[in-house]
């Protein structure tokens, strides 16, 4: 199979909706990579963001813009001309490996910065020197070795079984999954492997996220003031909000028995292509530290446009 190419069918759906489709996923697509970049400008520019959250943050959108290149400008492709499906297989294998090694770390980022809300709002006295600078290189280090270890793991697995035609999958990028449904042999070990090292962990690190907030939720019923309450909920509900939006979809098509080419594909979606825009959507509008900064930035550009 390595000289053969691999057909990526993309999403179900009539031809005559391929410019409306082009059209909504490059906007997403533009957007989704400005908005990341526009995040990570304002935190290296504004000093009251240089916090282990935004620490943090800078390294889940790094992470976003590059998870959304991995896949959707594939799909595009599919959408502007039959001749887009085709990939080659070594292209495949890239693809395949980056995919998992940027959405495992991922999965794991979300439990660190779950850890690092914990440590903020149960014990604030003490989080500066529990979360130091050191501490967050550490954690946030840990969860890159991890997210690649987790990928090579699961790419090995995947190309080391023999292939044979037909060369089609019904996905618009390689998985793992619609990938194995193409080999020669028995997969049965890598459908296990594929469930135990992308369902049971990533199921692992969504329920010691549930822990995290369990606790968090019963340090803010402890504070006496309801501006207090209420400003430690605020922290909190932007990282809810897109956690859940990430691991929903995630544990749906690895947690499952079987799989279902169309609905795998649609389902796929919420989480390559919506969940890395709403990461800048939901930290700059429910965030007001990030809107203020936002508005120095722009503030200092019309300034020195001015002079």
């Amino acid at each position: 199979m390595t000289n053969m190419s691999v057909v990526t069918m993309g999403l179900p759906h009539a031809p005559a909706l391929d410019i409306p489709l082009l059209g909504i996923f490059l906007v997403i697509y533009v957007l989704t990579v400005v908005g990341n970049l526009l995040i990570l400008l304002v935190i290296k520019v504004d000093s009251h963001l240089h916090t282990p959250m935004y620490y943090f943050l800078t390294n889940l959108s790094f992470i976003d813009m590059w998870f959304s290149t991995v896949t959707v400008p594939k799909m595009l492709m599919t959408l502007v001309s039959p001749g887009g499906r085709a990939i080659s297989f070594h292209s495949c294998v890239v693809q395949l490996y980056s995919f998992h090694f940027l959405g495992s770390t991922e999965c794991f980022l979300y439990t660190v910065m779950s850890y690092d809300r914990y440590l903020a709002i149960s014990h604030p006295f003490r989080y500066a020197s529990m979360m130091s600078g050191r501490t967050c290189a550490l954690l946030a280090t840990s969860t890159w070795l991890s997210g690649s270890l987790h990928s090579a793991v699961q790419t090995t697995l995947t190309f080391r079984l023999p292939y044979c035609g037909p060369s089609q999958i019904q996905h618009y990028f390689c998985d793992a999954p619609p990938i194995l449904k193409l080999a020669c042999a028995d997969t049965s070990v890598n459908e296990m492997v594929i469930f135990v090292n992308i369902g049971v962990v990533a199921l692992g690190c969504f329920l010691l996220i549930v822990l995290s907030y369990v606790s968090i939720i019963c340090s803010i019923l402890k504070i006496r003031t309801s501006e207090g309450r209420h400003r430690a909920f605020q922290t909190c509900v932007s990282h809810c909000t897109v956690v859940l939006c990430f691991f929903g979809p995630g544990l749906f098509i690895y947690l499952r028995p079987g799989s279902r080419d169309a609905v795998d594909g649609v389902v796929a979606v919420f989480y390559t292509v919506l969940t890395p825009l709403l990461n800048p959507v939901v930290y700059t509008l429910r965030n007001k530290e990030v809107k203020k900064a936002l508005l120095k930035v722009r503030s200092k550009s019309v300034f020195t446009q001015r002079k």
